[in-house]
């Protein structure tokens, strides 16, 4: 048995299972896989809701990624902590 026919190395199911699941969709999406957040959970940020959701949450983006406040109104100029980042967008509080 030469080494092509070997048990083991790289290439195989799970190489290819990784490589399928890394370049799926996402924020900045594309090959490679996904793009860092512009935020993470604690950071404070500036920004201006856009508009409401269905559920009355307003609607911002800090550059493009959603970030969805409770209590937040259209066109108000707030400040925010992020308490939470998932995969396509985020969740802010309002500060005080």
């Amino acid at each position: 048995m030469n080494e092509d026919e070997g048990m083991g190395g790289s290439g195989g199911y799970e190489g290819r299972e990784r490589r399928e699941r890394g370049g799926r969709g996402g924020f900045g999406g594309g090959p490679g896989g996904f793009a860092p957040k512009p935020v993470k959970v604690g950071d404070e940020v500036e920004v201006k809701v856009e508009a409401v959701a269905s559920k009355g949450d307003g609607i911002a983006k800090k550059d493009g990624f959603v970030i969805f406040i409770k209590g937040a109104k259209e066109g108000d100029s707030i400040k925010v902590r992020i308490t939470e980042v998932k995969e396509r967008f985020a969740i802010g509080e309002i500060m005080a």
